[in-house]
């Protein structure tokens, strides 16, 4: 159901109101002709979401829509301590963590990553305006709609934090919100911490992102499904079974299978550790090193 095939319905009821039936007659053959082109543009648009299989995404969202699918509305909890049992739940690892962060050295002839208004602007215009804000409340389709507006002052801001090596306060400034793994929910591991960070700041993050995998070596497992683009864990299940079952094809043949779940493993990561990893692989592969 198109604005189009609604504005043609309206057409044809007016119409059948007025009794007009030259009018009656052209509005239901306008209704007929734009209905086919409409289930054909969206035959269409399905169909291209089956015909990358990397993208299993986009497999599910078709899957989704084919199907009528839509998940069950999540319900509150009237426990008014649960927030605060959350925040100390999540924080845990931080008063593990005694690594102290610190801001490693420049080198004198270090030429600082400079971001062109052109990439800028480029990555503003993808924003999915679908995606929730973060705390600063400024939503993805204000940065997409006003891309060219503010091309030049976000790459002024975003040049000026690369050559400080400091990022703005109200850049690292996140909700968390807890979102149940399944129902009902049994105890504090149930929820699973969403970050919302401020959709200019995942900007500012994925353009350092882009430089950062030009530098560092090409190292990944191609049966890696973690952090990468059109990999989840599906496609890690079904590369499983269809490993594991094309070998018991065989006769006599068994499959022993280890399956290790690291609880919040992204949370125990200490991010000095991490920062000295990256900044000698960079070092490793190319005389310029990215700032920290």
């Amino acid at each position: 159901m198109t604005a189009e095939v609604r504005g043609l319905l309206k057409t044809r009821d007016d119409a059948f109101r007025s009794a007009d039936k030259a009018a009656l007659k052209t509005a239901r053959a306008n209704l007929s002709r734009d209905i086919k082109q409409a289930k054909r543009l969206y035959a269409q648009k399905i169909n291209n979401h089956f015909t990358d299989s990397k993208d299993t995404c986009s497999l599910w969202q078709a899957i989704q829509t084919i199907t009528d699918y839509k998940p069950l509305p999540q319900a509150c909890d009237d426990d008014t301590t649960l927030p605060d049992a959350l925040n100390k739940f999540y924080a845990r690892f931080e008063m593990q963590n005694d690594t102290p962060a610190q801001k490693l050295p420049t080198p004198p002839n270090n030429q600082a990553l400079c971001l062109s208004p052109a990439d800028v602007r480029k990555t503003l215009s993808r924003v999915n305006p679908r995606k929730a804000a973060g705390p600063d409340n400024i939503p993805g389709r204000v940065l997409r709609d006003c891309a060219a507006q503010l091309t030049d002052v976000l790459t002024d801001i975003f040049n000026t934090s690369l050559s400080q090596a400091v990022v703005p306060t109200c850049l690292k400034s996140t909700s968390i919100i807890p979102v149940p793994k399944k129902s009902p929910v049994s105890c504090l591991n149930d929820y699973r911490p969403i970050a919302l960070t401020p959709i200019m700041m995942k900007c500012f993050e994925r353009l350092v992102m882009r430089n950062i995998k030009t530098s560092l070596p090409n190292t990944l497992d191609l049966l890696q499904f973690a952090y990468r683009p059109n990999r989840s864990t599906d496609d890690a299940i079904s590369s499983t079974l269809h490993l594991a079952l094309t070998h018991l094809e065989n006769k006599d043949s068994y499959v022993r299978m280890l399956f290790i779940d690291f609880s919040s493993a992204f949370n125990t990561i200490i991010p000095q550790q991490l920062i000295n990893k990256v900044s000698q692989s960079v070092s490793a592969t190319t005389p310029r090193a990215l700032p920290h």
